[in-house]
């Protein structure tokens, strides 16, 4: 028998073979400080071809206090319609005797109240004053502590969105009465109250595309305040000088009137708290102590912070932080998601956060400083370096979505 070394096999017909599709790629389109600028000239070409009104909520309630109440009163107004709840302490005020707008009542207004009082006066005092005292006499007590007037500006709600905020970022207010005027009277209406929130959230909600190429970090934009070195700088470090220059900072044992000093001095309304390490683990705001003045708990302002902060409210949505690294649009689309009104920056990234390791304090980001950076030139920064001023993106600008108004939160 013939043995063969290869033996045949029937043949297999094999199926013609089909070309699969290829799977789209997952990396993001290439990004260039070019499209960069281009998102931002098409934003901002957006806000010139809307008004005001178009960023009023679908529904919302808007409270006018009498220039004559008193601050007691005007707490108890804003508690009432859930205005401290949420966070916001502020409302137009009007004087009645010229049917005018007399300006805003803001947090800042009872934080430099509090000052005022503390240093001229016993606790039994204060609290019988603050509690009588007029809305109308504000402005007296910011004189005597030689702290900057708010301005009383404000703004047609027929104005274009651009203008009115170039002229919100300049109010120490952080928001921009809209007046206009009655047609049979001629005397003053106000219309609203726009705030940098609900304007930023405009554009979050509008601007998808354009938010989607601000993919450039918000350090290297220069967008916040950060610290002069990072505190784990080798360098000599001068006796008495302090690593988070010019964020102000407190821990947990720092009083309350402390850090409420720091609010009236340099017109924040909060203050990271950090531990002897630097990192950070709250932060105290200027609705805190509001909350303790609502409670007449005037002595409460020489508790320290780790105190204070068991009589804070349950609804305290958190401390939210980012990374020097996390993008413009990353932080447009986290504002069109939550309410936030400021980010604290810290050192190192997501990943290594979930690992159990906590950031130490980097910098601060507030609102008006995302919209400062929107609405003004594009520029790009280092560190803590001048922003270098670059003129507006040539390209095209995008054709902005189909706009939608946002909702009663704002």
């Amino acid at each position: 028998m013939n043995a063969s070394l290869s033996p045949t096999s029937p043949k297999v017909r094999r199926k013609p073979s089909a070309r699969r599709t290829r799977a789209g790629s997952h990396l993001p389109p290439v990004q260039t400080q070019e499209t960069h600028d281009a998102a931002l000239h098409s934003i901002r070409a957006f806000l010139k071809s809307r008004t005001s009104y178009d960023a009023f909520p679908i529904s919302f309630r808007l409270i006018v206090l009498d220039s004559q109440l008193e601050v007691k009163k005007a707490l108890q107004c804003l508690l009432l319609n859930g205005q401290l709840a949420s966070g916001v302490v502020s409302a137009p005020l009007w004087n009645s005797d010229k049917s005018l707008f007399a300006g805003m009542f803001t947090v800042s207004d009872i934080i430099h109240l509090i000052q005022y009082y503390y240093h001229t006066s016993s606790y039994d005092n204060a609290a019988a004053d603050v509690e009588t005292f007029r809305l109308e006499s504000l402005r007296d007590i910011e004189k005597s502590l030689g702290v900057a007037t708010p301005p009383l500006l404000h703004e047609s709600p027929n104005s274009t969105l651009y203008d009115a905020s170039k002229l919100l970022i300049q109010t120490h207010a952080r928001r921009l009465p809209l007046l206009d005027y009655d047609t049979e009277t001629g005397h003053e209406v106000i219309v609203s109250v726009l705030t940098q929130y609900r304007l930023l959230k405009f554009i979050a909600i509008n601007c998808t595309r354009d938010i989607q190429q601000l993919h450039l970090p918000l350090r290297k934009l220069g967008i916040g305040t950060y610290v002069d070195r990072p505190p784990d700088s080798t360098e000599d470090v001068p006796e008495g000088h302090n690593p988070f220059h010019p964020i102000a900072t407190a821990t947990m044992t720092t009083t309350v009137f402390d850090v409420v000093h720091m609010f009236s001095e340099r017109g924040i309304s909060a203050v990271p708290i950090i531990d002897e390490t630097g990192v950070v683990v709250n932060l105290y705001e200027t609705v805190d102590v509001i909350t303790l003045v609502r409670l007449g708990a005037y002595q409460s302002l020489d508790l320290t912070i780790s105190e204070a902060l068991h009589q804070r409210s349950p609804d305290f949505p958190g401390v939210v932080i980012c990374t020097a690294s996390d993008s413009l649009g990353t932080l447009l689309s986290l504002i069109k998601k939550r309410r936030v009104h400021r980010l604290v920056v810290v050192e190192g990234e997501e990943e290594e956060r979930k690992g159990g390791r906590k950031g130490r304090l980097l910098g601060i980001i507030t609102l008006s400083d995302v919209l400062r950076y929107v609405i003004g030139e594009v520029g790009i920064k280092e560190s803590t370096e001048p922003p270098e001023e670059r003129p507006n993106g040539t390209s095209t600008p995008a054709t902005p979505d189909q706009p939608v108004a946002p909702d009663a939160a704002a």
